[in-house]
């Protein structure tokens, strides 16, 4: 017998009157007596109609929670009109972690178990880790602080490590003899890189062909719903340079930030992070492979799986997509590819003289390795080990920004925190699991679309 974690009474509070359908209602106290344990399609229906309505009703104490939604209109139309209270929801989140604990010790889901029924085992696993976000993101919402290890565990289930800053010194020098000169290296750099500004009129035709590329590329490896499109709007007065809202049905609405001059490189970097094989890409396989019907254990189609028609902003989820949309511009442009694309189709289309685009992509080569210090110092800015305009100086000096560039990314460190991780480090991470074994582009490609379209989460892609 499974042991009794939380009170029937409280369970019940915590977990009752919250499914969209008759699914019956599962609580710690389910699972007292054998013989009376729900079945796990039971079990898993009531937990995924908790979690859905859970999460609608977070959105209602922070505007940004619920980054898409495209379930039900009648449940978010219900979770606006009568929320709970954000103590309410966290004790829920908690209650359900249990729930969810209690049910994977059940014999055809055990990890000890013969022959474990891995699709809902890792559906359970990766709703648990929703709900552990959940549960700390709304503490968060409530006032609580955490240090960033912390936050960035609860939120997002990784134990991320950062390098000391001394580390990105040898990057720096090598920069220092790439673009000789006197005055600061950051200064230079950034006159540097200024050459290759995007005139405002031409942002529309450059990122238009950037994009189709990025897809061209992206659909001669993976097969994309029909009817598939976004739509693409340039917009100011954001913390981020890119956003892409998706909407459900197969559509997204991209939106590219020209508070900062763009550079040319940002066209191929944000149609592939953005669009393909990207965020775009990501959302429209939950749609497809999950939200409208979960893998079952024969790899065929199943119900419908409504706990991926809702994404939360912070949770475990987000360092996949932020770091295989990262990784997925150097899947799509392998080696010099990138290369020739931006000096053949779009340094013309830019009115950029092509003869540079080599230097220009050293350079950009060069800084890129410089993205872990973005971390370290997002670390200790949010520890309190330094202060605003330290972390805006120590920004200017090791991600080689003008002030006001340097400005922009604490201010993005400001509004999301520890959310910054899953860029590079979650790019780090999807790298090292799709090129494992050094295999050939066909299995890249492959083990991208794994990432994609299946619950996953980031302890997965760390296993040997």
């Amino acid at each position: 017998m499974i042991r009794r974690l939380v009170s029937t009474a409280a369970a019940a509070l915590l977990l009752g009157g919250c499914t969209q359908s008759a699914a019956p209602v599962v609580t710690p106290a389910s699972f007292d007596t054998p013989s009376q344990w729900p079945t796990t399609e039971q079990a898993i229906a009531s937990l995924t109609n908790a979690y859905l309505r859970l999460t609608l009703e977070a959105g209602t104490h922070e505007a940004e929670y619920v980054d898409a939604y495209y379930g039900p209109p009648e449940l978010r139309e219900r979770a606006v009109a009568r929320p709970r209270s954000r103590a309410a929801l966290e004790g829920e989140a908690r209650a359900m972690v249990l729930v969810i604990d209690n049910l994977l010790q059940q014999p055809d889901l055990a990890a000890r178990s013969p022959e474990p029924d891995y699709s809902d085992r890792r559906r359970l696993l990766a709703l648990r880790g929703m709900l552990v976000a959940a549960e700390t993101r709304l503490k968060m919402i409530g006032g609580e602080r955490f240090r960033f290890a912390d936050e960035a565990r609860g939120q997002f289930g990784v134990e991320v490590t950062t390098r000391p800053l001394s580390d990105f010194d040898a990057i720096l020098a090598r920069l220092d003899t790439l673009i000789p000169g006197d005055g600061p290296l950051a200064a230079r750099v950034d006159a540097f890189n200024e050459r290759y500004v995007i005139p405002a009129d031409r942002l529309r035709p450059v990122f238009d062909a950037a994009i189709a590329e990025c897809r061209r590329r992206t659909m001669a490896h993976m097969t994309l719903p029909e009817g598939e499109s976004f739509t693409m709007a340039f917009v100011t007065d954001k913390p981020w340079s890119g956003y892409n809202y998706y909407l459900g049905n197969y559509q997204s609405r991209i939106e590219i930030n020209t508070d900062l001059p763009i550079r040319i490189s940002r066209a191929v970097d944000l149609g592939c992070h953005e669009g393909y094989p990207g965020h775009h890409v990501l959302n429209l396989m939950v749609e497809s492979r999950m939200a409208r019907g979960g893998a079952t254990a024969n790899g065929r189609p199943g119900a419908p799986w409504i706990e991926y028609t809702v994404n939360p902003l912070y949770s475990p989820t987000s360092v996949l997509s932020e770091g295989s949309a990262n990784y997925g511009i150097d899947l799509a442009f392998p080696g010099p590819e990138r290369l020739a694309f931006e000096r053949d189709v779009l340094y013309p289309l830019a009115g950029l003289d092509p003869s540079t685009a080599e230097a220009f992509w050293r350079v950009q080569q060069a800084t890129e390795a410089l993205g872990g210090a973005r971390l370290t110092i997002a670390r200790m800015y949010l520890d309190g080990e330094i202060d605003r305009a330290r972390a805006v100086e120590l920004t200017q000096r090791y991600l080689l920004l003008s002030p006001a560039r340097a400005e922009q990314s604490v201010g993005f460190t400001d509004h999301y925190r520890s959310y910054v991780l899953n860029y590079g480090w979650g790019k780090d991470l999807v790298r090292q699991y799709i090129e494992r074994g050094q295999p050939d582009d066909a299995t890249r490609w492959r083990r991208m679309e794994h990432i994609l379209s299946e619950p996953t989460l980031p302890t997965d892609l760390m296993a040997p």
